[in-house]
């Protein structure tokens, strides 16, 4: 397993000093019990690939969040806040189930087997079959709410299945932008061609169209009965792309802060998986890529409108807003817009990078303000935490994996549970093996399950995972992995299973395979950003509009190379094979 030291320490700030963190202080929340609070409005932001270290006040100096951080602020930071996976489906139907993913059967993004042929993935082991929806016999979260009386909206990315499994046949009364994309294949400016979206003017953002669209439901409201939003911004997944005037705001900074003249990439070993071993991961140090600062600019811009609205429609004290992301930034492939430094790795991967998540809360009058949770927090935690925020009654015959959070907004430090857990038998698109892993108390233990190692961690000492105690500390590592085990056989979980026709990753003459030509050949310093904008240039002469999805957005995120996409350009590849070449040179 590649692992990436945290050595840069000047690019990483944490926490910024213009920042006050306060502990959490003892407070009550009235009215809780018994059923005498008017029940209170209930949003729930999600973000895709949100990495935790994106947002200024969780350390970025590049990026700006200012409506992100005084959100933050004006409620409680969870500083240890995971994603029940470090890929996208399983964290959603976690959070729709209150089950950890292997329970529910999603245990990796629902589609990959249409994107390549490449899944299920190959290694020294096989990835472990999954389901490819959220079942429609669990008992979800808008439905548990609808039944407490709740109006129950959706907006944004869906990602749970195909129909018949989209938000309205799973307990929504509206669904405004689900399907089953992961990404807009046509990119974030209209026309989208998302199913069941009606496409806006010709330039429209995505992220724009989609806080309207929550906006204008807040404003068409039954004021008699609250509401549950659930707002899952297809941002910041690829392709990175931002409006051009934020843009080119970030390059200017990033020229003013001497990033562009900086390599933001280390260049690390070939992929694990078997269809992409002749590429090598490519990991950001730094976090520089103006298109993604932009991205996530225009994000907390309007985040900060709906922050507003509230305010200004008077509901912001009966509104409880959590701001939360799926799974860690995306820092080894695709491109590698982003780094989650001091966090080792990002998105696909089971260290820290991949699944602790930026996590704030915000309830006015119940909520102290500048309050700050360090208590270990899990996705299928909210299914119980807004049921009983809503004074309903919680699934019968159908078991959670979470524990409500409730206690923790008025200042208790402790939870029943003694562990949280992982479950990802796949191959991370992003380089990362198929693992489980465990965190009780200060301690993780990642299982790898392709050689059956296993790596212990101490994150309150060593946050950045370098120093594998493993072999100094057995009697810990022993008791985490049998804990781990007992798990991994309550829920039934589904293991990879041994991959006949591995054969390493050499070619058949027993020469180590090269990487083809693609932008990663670069070597300068300034290089790669330059090269991905001309580069996206002449691919496009070779394009039509309809297609430029599949070349993920060249502006900063593609791993596919040319090679992979013969079938695509045909005869025009020769010649643009020709003129890459000579771009790079």
């Amino acid at each position: 397993m590649g692992k990436l030291f945290y050595f840069h320490n000047e690019i990483i700030v944490y926490p910024p000093k213009n920042v006050e963190l306060l502990t959490a202080r003892d407070y009550n929340i009235e009215g809780l019990e018994g059923g005498t609070m008017a029940q209170p409005n209930l949003i729930f932001i999600l973000i895709d690939d949100l990495g935790r270290q994106d947002l200024g006040i969780y350390g970025s100096t590049f990026y700006e969040t200012p409506n992100l951080d005084r959100f933050a602020s004006e409620g409680m930071l969870f500083t240890n806040a995971y994603a029940a996976c470090p890929v996208c489906s399983p964290t959603r139907a976690s959070l729709m189930s209150g089950q950890y993913p292997a329970r529910v059967g999603v245990t990796n993004w629902i589609g990959t087997q249409g994107y390549g042929g490449c899944h299920p993935n190959k290694g020294q082991v096989i990835d472990a079959p999954y389901i490819d929806h959220l079942p429609l016999e669990v008992t979800n979260l808008p439905t548990t709410l609808s039944e407490a009386g709740y109006q129950t909206w959706h907006v944004g990315k869906w990602h749970l299945g195909d129909e018949p499994y989209y938000p309205k046949k799973q307990g929504f009364d509206v669904n405004i932008g689900g399907c089953h994309f992961g990404h807009p294949p046509y990119g974030y400016f209209s026309p989208y061609n998302l199913p069941g979206f009606e496409n806006g003017p010709d330039g429209e953002y995505l992220t724009d169209r989609l806080t309207s669209e929550a906006i204008n439901l807040i404003n068409q409201r039954d004021p008699e009965k609250p509401f549950y939003l659930n707002l899952s911004y297809y941002s910041v997944h690829n392709p990175i792309d931002a409006p051009e005037e934020d843009i080119q705001y970030f390059k200017e900074k990033a020229h003013k802060l001497g990033l562009d003249l900086k390599n933001p990439f280390m260049q690390g070993e070939y992929f694990p998986s078997m269809h992409k071993r002749h590429l090598r991961i490519l990991r950001r140090i730094i976090q520089s890529n103006p298109y993604y600062a932009a991205m996530v600019f225009a994000l907390d811009r309007n985040i900060g409108k709906l922050l507003d609205h509230l305010e200004s429609s008077d509901l912001v004290n009966d509104t409880i807003v959590i701001f939360y992301s799926d799974n860690g930034g995306l820092a080894t492939s695709e491109g590698s817009p982003t780094s989650n430094l001091p966090l080792s790795e990002g998105k696909g991967w089971m260290y820290e990078g991949g699944t602790r998540e930026p996590l704030m809360i915000r309830w006015p009058g119940h909520i102290e303000p500048k309050s700050q949770c360090d208590v270990p927090v899990i996705t299928p935690d909210f299914f119980p935490t807004l049921v009983e925020l809503a004074g309903g009654k919680m699934p019968e015959n159908q078991v959670c994996d979470g524990e409500s959070l409730v206690k923790l907004f008025h200042g208790e430090t402790e939870l029943e549970r003694d562990a949280i857990f992982w479950h990802y038998p796949h191959y991370g698109n992003q380089g990362g093996c198929p693992a489980a892993a465990i965190r009780m108390g200060r301690y993780k233990l990642i299982r790898f399950f392709h050689n059956d190692n296993e790596e212990l961690y101490d994150l309150e000492r060593d946050i950045s995972e370098e120093s594998d105690l493993s072999a100094l500390i057995p009697e810990i590592r022993q008791e985490l992995s049998k804990r781990l085990d007992r798990w991994i056989n309550e829920i039934n979980a589904i293991k990879p299973t041994p991959n006949p026709e591995y054969d390493g990753y050499n070619d058949d003459n027993g020469h180590r395979i090269a990487n083809p030509i693609s932008k990663f050949d670069l070597e300068t310093p300034v290089g790669i950003l330059l090269h991905d904008m001309k580069a996206k240039a002449i691919l496009d002469e070779y394009i039509d509009y309809a297609n430029k999805y599949q070349l993920w957005a060249i502006r900063g995120c593609i791993d596919h190379t040319l090679d992979q996409l013969e079938s695509f350009f045909g005869d025009r590849l020769p010649e643009i094979k020709r003129r890459l070449a000579e771009l790079n040179s």
